[in-house]
């Protein structure tokens, strides 16, 4: 029996952009013919040739000439920026569309996963859906049965198990649909982004899952992610979609390391204020970058140093001013600190003059969205000047190093850091209790 149970050749999938998706020939309802003679009322003048060149002029190729094989038991990562042509490619391993060119051989069941509630009926029940999506991969109602417990288990629905779909929320919809996804036992499972949804106990679960899948099992696992931690942790080969073209196929690191490089400007974020001269003090900018020991890469990494950057003026000489700054990941203050904390000199008169404060954040910060508010005023009396959500920026799992799992997302708590642990051995003796 042959190792290779995806075999991809020559793959490509074209649209007509701005076209009605049936293309030529293809039935359409009557008011989309009415809306069309609207549109274009004297259309039939312009002759086939015209049809024919407007439809050259929009197309679009999502996907062109790819080729790659998969093994069985590989879990094969697909990274990419967006609109280079990930989720087109899983639509077309998963047949939910046809290619365009090319062609592709699948040796075995094949399980999807690439929206919230993937081939689930949303009038039918959560029982009724796991023996419809068993029915759907070939498999008997008795096997379905033998795996049902577990299925309902992995997923924690047990209490709406007997719940019409349509009333799950969308976490519910994901943990259904990968339990059964995942336990139907599929000789190819394809995940798309839609883990993001679940929260990160469960993504946790997935992510073992998927492993044991591949690793126990002997099964092959295709997984798109934008979290290239874990791309990195969970996979053995990797593929990098540019512009719908397999651009890199490698070892996991070496194209995520490729997928980086092409990061080219510089990281830099900023964000101008108008400041106001009737007032004492004012903002006028503020700017984050990375300072990154592997160098720029267009990305803001867990594992760089970044540096904030604000710009005030002083209008008119005064006492007691201090600049604070919060930072918020998701919404939710972490910190706040103020430019006097270290520096208490600067309570005393500051003359008037255009002013610089530089800080660099705790290296503790986990992967997520981060905002900055901004405010300058006058110690226990009150704000000159307010500036919330001045600037935002995300923080990436983009470290090669997956050893670091410290920074990862979904490890518990608010804050990443590496602890030092002191082991010893206290006895040479296992049953030694002194």
């Amino acid at each position: 029996m042959s190792d290779t149970v995806v075999q991809i050749t020559g793959l490509g999938k074209k649209y007509c952009l701005g076209q009605h998706s049936g293309g030529t020939g293809s039935y359409r309802r009557f008011s989309e013919a009415m809306l069309s003679s609207v549109r274009r009322p004297f259309g039939w003048l312009h002759g086939q040739a015209d049809i024919r060149g407007a439809a050259e002029s929009n197309e679009f190729w999502a996907l062109r000439d790819v080729s790659f094989d998969i093994r069985r038991g590989e879990v094969m990562g697909i990274i990419g920026r967006n609109g280079s042509g990930k989720s087109t490619l899983l639509k077309l391993l998963s047949r939910i569309t046809p290619p365009t060119t090319g062609r592709i051989e699948l040796d075995g069941r094949v399980a999807s996963l690439l929206e919230v509630g993937t081939g689930f009926h949303p009038e039918l029940t959560g029982r009724e859906n796991v023996f419809l999506n068993g029915a759907i991969l070939g498999m008997t109602r008795s096997e379905v049965r033998r795996k049902f417990d577990e299925i309902v288990e992995f997923a924690e629905v047990s209490k709406f198990i007997d719940t019409p779909v349509k009333r799950y929320s969308s976490g519910m919809y994901v943990r259904l649909a990968f339990a059964v996804a995942a336990h139907l036992e599929p000789d190819i499972l394809i995940v798309d982004e839609v883990l993001a949804v679940g929260d990160v106990q469960f993504q946790r679960k997935c992510i073992g899952k998927m492993g044991e899948i591949a690793g126990q099992q002997g099964r092959t696992v295709l997984f798109v992610s934008h979290n290239l931690g874990t791309v990195g942790a969970l996979c053995n080969r990797a593929v990098l979609l540019r512009e719908g073209r397999a651009a890199h196929i490698d070892t996991t690191n070496a194209v995520i390391s490729d997928y980086l490089a092409g990061f080219k400007e510089d990281v830099t974020y900023r964000t101008v204020f108008e400041p106001d001269l009737t007032k004492p003090v004012g903002l006028t900018s503020v700017r984050i970058e990375a300072i990154s020991p592997t160098g720029n890469t267009g990305m803001f990494s867990v594992t760089d140093k970044i540096r904030v950057t604000i710009d005030y003026v002083v209008n008119e000489e005064n006492r007691g001013v201090n600049l604070g700054l919060t930072l918020k990941r998701n919404g939710s203050p972490l910190m706040l600190s103020f430019d006097t904390d270290t520096a208490p000199g600067l309570q005393q008169i500051r003359t008037p003059g255009r002013y610089q404060a530089a800080l660099t954040l705790p290296s503790i910060l986990k992967a997520g969205s981060y905002s900055i508010d901004l405010n300058i005023g006058y110690l226990g009396i009150g704000l000159i000047e307010n500036r919330p959500n001045a600037l935002s920026f995300d923080l990436e799992e983009l470290s090669i190093d997956y050893s670091a799992k410290s920074h990862s997302a979904s490890r518990v708590g608010e804050i990443a850091c590496s602890i030092d642990w002191n082991t010893a051995r206290t006895s040479d003796h296992p049953t030694d209790n002194s």
